[in-house]
């Protein structure tokens, strides 16, 4: 599936024709350049990597800078790679751009989720709690409660919901609705909201290419 990459802007709302009041997220869609192209006979699979944002020479490392050299193209803030079943089309160091969307289809958006740091399971597994409210009772209203019984198995099964990190993950979701595309600021309006803090880079992927 071919896609692009963009960076969150932000939520906001907007009126449909009917009038309807829906909320929906700005995300800012620059061209996007090919920086590499991997084919199946030498590589397994194939797929076309994707850059975006020009980054500082200084602080590119000799590698990396190679890579984009190969291309014929200046060092990028983001990588992204598209598999994809057909990249004959695609030629290395041309761009991409918003045009490849329009307005009204579907389209999926990968992104790493909000990072929440160490929470417990209240919160991170919508558990109620084990202890009493009343009595003058404070230690142990958001405690887990037993976790596995004592002579046997005498041990906890792995996979036990308990207290943890929380968030940070790749999360996608799948078929938000495209609802305006302005190509003269490069800006994508999707109805719903999409994983990730704002200024985090997305994966937008198209749900078919021809």
């Amino acid at each position: 599936m071919i896609g692009l990459i963009g960076k969150n802007i932000g939520m906001t709302n907007i009126f449909l024709v009917n009038g309807e009041n829906v909320p929906c997220t700005v995300i800012k869609v620059n061209p996007c350049c090919i920086v590499q192209i991997k084919k199946k006979e030498n590589d397994g699979y194939s797929s076309i990597q994707l850059g975006v944002d020009d980054k500082n020479i200084g602080r590119t490392n000799k590698s990396l800078f190679g890579h984009f050299k190969k291309a014929g193209l200046s060092p990028k803030k983001k990588l992204l790679e598209f598999k994809m079943n057909k990249v004959s089309d695609f030629i290395l160091g041309n761009s991409i751009t918003i045009d490849i969307f329009k307005e009204g289809e579907l389209v999926n958006v990968k992104g790493i989720s909000k990072g929440k740091g160490f929470q417990g399971v209240v919160k991170r597994h919508n558990f109620s709690g084990v202890g009493e409210r009343t009595h003058g009772q404070h230690n142990r209203l958001r405690a887990p409660g037993s976790i596995g019984a004592g002579s046997d198995p005498s041990r906890v099964f792995k996979g036990k919901k308990m207290a943890g990190k929380m968030g940070k993950k790749s999360v996608t979701i799948k078929n938000l609705k495209i609802l305006k595309i302005d190509p003269g600021h490069n800006i994508l309006i999707l109805k719903g909201s999409v994983p990730g803090n704002k200024n985090s880079y997305l994966m937008i992927q198209k749900k078919e290419w021809n």
